[in-house]
């Protein structure tokens, strides 16, 4: 019974934090329904008739990654007026991207639509939440459309591979995938890089990846629990915009991100087969990184940061 009663502890430890956001997630969207019903909406889920909730649940996230992530968001004049693809890196839960997804919101009154797996659309009971919160489909087409319309797009070119995968080394996990440079370049829009510090002392995967990367390969399915959930300092960083150039391709593009995506101090990066590229300490942001992110990431010094008071 002790025994019993330990490892039920131990299992409520490690998973009560990502249940509680999952719970959270559904109440906000059990809540847009009944918004929904008593107002009669019917309209477009991106209109602006969505705007006051939109706020109240932006604020409800906001003050949830105040407290329990210190949450802070550095570089938002370098976002561009008009639209553009925001490029970051996928943690294993994203819990730091809906939290700039809040703020941007709160601060800029600005939706930034977010291309996600198609695994999300087939979750049961979130349907009127993704459309209410710019969830969309990857789809070129789709992308295209979003960023004439004037949208930001945020995309992951890591996704769920780079969740269940990446680890405390932050290695970026984009394979051969560069369909945002090649929707970038007909969209004639800038990349934006993105990434959140300590995001993988926040919430992790189990080490024993063999079996469950096999899982995933064969049924594109995320499997692995996460665990965690410290309060651990976040702080999102927007690094400057890749622009538009007409006289690159697609390739050249996806290698000046990896050349400017210095964000994170990855060692390898694996693109066209397996070729080895290290990253330089090129920009203002990886300056940034150097100075704050610990390589592998440290749970400690991820904690202790909450105590800093410098970047304030």
């Amino acid at each position: 019974l002790i025994i019993a009663s330990l490892t039920i502890s131990a299992i409520l430890v490690f998973f009560i934090v990502p249940l509680t956001i999952v719970f959270f997630i559904y109440l906000t969207n059990i809540l847009l329904l009944i918004y929904q019903r008593n107002n009669e909406l019917k309209a477009d889920p991106l209109s602006d008739v969505w705007n006051s909730v939109r706020k109240t649940i932006a604020s409800f996230w906001d003050i949830y990654a105040r407290i329990w992530h210190g949450y802070e968001l550095h570089g938002v004049k370098n976002l561009p007026e008009g639209p553009g693809i925001l490029v970051y890196y996928h943690g294993a839960i994203p819990i730091d991207y809906l939290y700039f997804l809040s703020r941007l919101f709160l601060w800029k009154k600005r939706l930034c639509l977010s291309v996600a797996d198609h695994f999300v659309f087939r979750l049961p009971g979130l349907r009127l939440l993704l459309g209410v919160t710019g969830v969309i489909p990857g789809t070129r087409e789709e992308c295209l459309v979003a960023l004439k319309n004037g949208y930001l797009v945020s995309i992951s070119p890591g996704g769920v591979r780079e969740a269940l995968f990446s680890d405390e080394s932050y290695q970026l996990m984009w394979g051969n995938r560069k369909g945002f440079a090649q929707v970038a370049l007909e969209a004639k829009v800038p990349i934006i890089p993105m990434y959140t510090q300590n995001v993988r002392e926040g919430y992790r995967m189990f080490k024993e990846r063999r079996f469950f990367r096999q899982l995933y390969e064969s049924t594109r399915l995320p499997f692995t629990p996460p665990y965690g959930g410290l309060p651990v300092k976040f702080r999102t960083y927007i690094g400057k915009p890749i622009p538009y150039d007409p006289n690159i391709t697609a390739e050249e593009l996806v290698e000046k991100v990896i050349s400017d995506y210095t964000f994170l101090p990855c060692i390898k990066w694996v693109f066209k087969g397996k070729f080895l590229f290290s990253f330089q300490t090129k920009t203002a942001v990886q300056a940034l990184i150097t100075k704050h992110q610990t390589i592998p990431g440290n749970i400690w010094k991820a904690l202790l940061e909450r105590f800093d008071k410098r970047r304030k």
